[in-house]
Formats: C-alpha cells, structure tokens, sequence
C-alpha cells in the first residue's frame, strides 16, 4: 500500500467516527446484521463519501480489506468496474457474510461489470444463499435498464427463481421474488411468461 493509499485509509476510517450513528448501529444488531465492527453510518454519507474519493481501485482494494461494514460498502462505491477482474469479484463475493454487502456489491459495482450477466447466472445456480442473492440483485439491475436474455437465459433464470421461491432463506426468496418483478416489467410478453411460470407453482 503507498503511503498516500495509506493516509486516505486513515482519513476515512476517522471520519466515520464523525458521522457515528448509535441508533442505526443498535436497530441493525437487533436485525441481526453483526458485523465485527460497524459505526451506522448512512448509505447517503458513504455516498457522499465516495464522491470525494472518486473512483480508486487500490482505495478499494485496502477498503474491502478491512472487517467493517463502512470500508466494504464505500469499498464497493469507488472500485472502478472496468478493473474488476473476475478473480478478485471471486474473493469478494467469498468474503461477504452480509446480506447488505452482497446488495449493496450488486447494486454500486457487479452490474456493471462487462461480465455481469455470466456471474449473475452462476451465482443463481449456487447453493451459497449470499451469492445466489447477488446474482438475483445483479439481474434485477440489468432488466431495470433493459438488458433482455436470450431463450436459453430466460428458461434458466426462470428455472432458478422459481426454485428459489421456496428456498428456506427469505433474503433468496426476497431477491429471487424482486428478480421475477423486475423480468416481467421488460414488457407484456416476459409478464406473460411469468404469470404462466407461476401459475404452475
């Protein structure tokens, strides 16, 4: 790590304790979100945050590295998607044990990530409920801005979803469930072939 990388490590893990918020940090731990070290900070200052760092992908390498739920979400807020490689969205993906880090991954970075749509796919086939609910987040985003599969791609998606609206996780089902919403407001025919899937459950 250079030693600028270092100062603005420093830097942003002081300013957290500024924009500490015990409320949030206890209504989370009463959710069961337990992190090993988490100062409640809100999505909107990590945002804001992430504005004045701008995109730093050894920031967010250094960021991701550290066990607190601020340094992983702002880590997923300034990690530039075109240097993301495939290995590394490996050992992050392995690293998250929070529902809200796999959202918040999905939503800030992986959707944007040229190969999207390939891990979304193996990650909805897995029997790890952290990455099956990421890839179902990643394809929410990809159909909110239009991204329709192929044949092949929406008899998988549709096979894998289905499923997981049984799965005994209720964020899968949740993810899987907002995946299926998001797919068939691509238009009257992907509505059609959901209503129809579903009927059959």
């Amino acid at each position: 790590m250079t030693e600028k990388t270092h100062e603005k490590l420093k830097q942003i893990k002081q300013s957290f304790r500024l924009l500490m918020n015990g409320e949030a940090n206890r209504s989370m731990r009463e959710k069961g979100l337990n992190y090993h070290l988490n100062w409640g900070v809100s999505l909107v200052d990590l945002r804001q945050m992430a504005k004045e760092y701008d995109k730093d992908y050894e920031l967010a390498i250094e960021l991701w590295k550290e066990n607190i739920r601020e340094c992983k979400i702002l880590a997923t807020m300034i990690m530039p998607a075109e240097r993301m490689l495939p290995e590394i969205v490996d050992i992050w993906v392995e690293q998250t044990q929070e529902v809200e880090i796999a959202e918040q991954a999905a939503f800030n970075l992986y959707q944007h990530l040229d190969f999207a749509p390939e891990i979304a796919f193996r990650w909805i086939s897995s029997n790890d409920a952290i990455r099956q609910i990421s890839g179902y987040h990643i394809l929410s985003r990809l159909f909110m801005r239009g991204l329709e599969p192929n044949e092949r791609g929406i008899n998988e998606f549709l096979d894998q979803a289905l499923a997981a609206l049984n799965d005994s996780n209720i964020s899968v089902r949740h993810a899987a469930t907002t995946s299926l919403q998001r797919f068939s407001e691509l238009g009257e025919d992907y509505s059609k072939i959901v209503d129809k899937a579903l009927s059959k459950i």
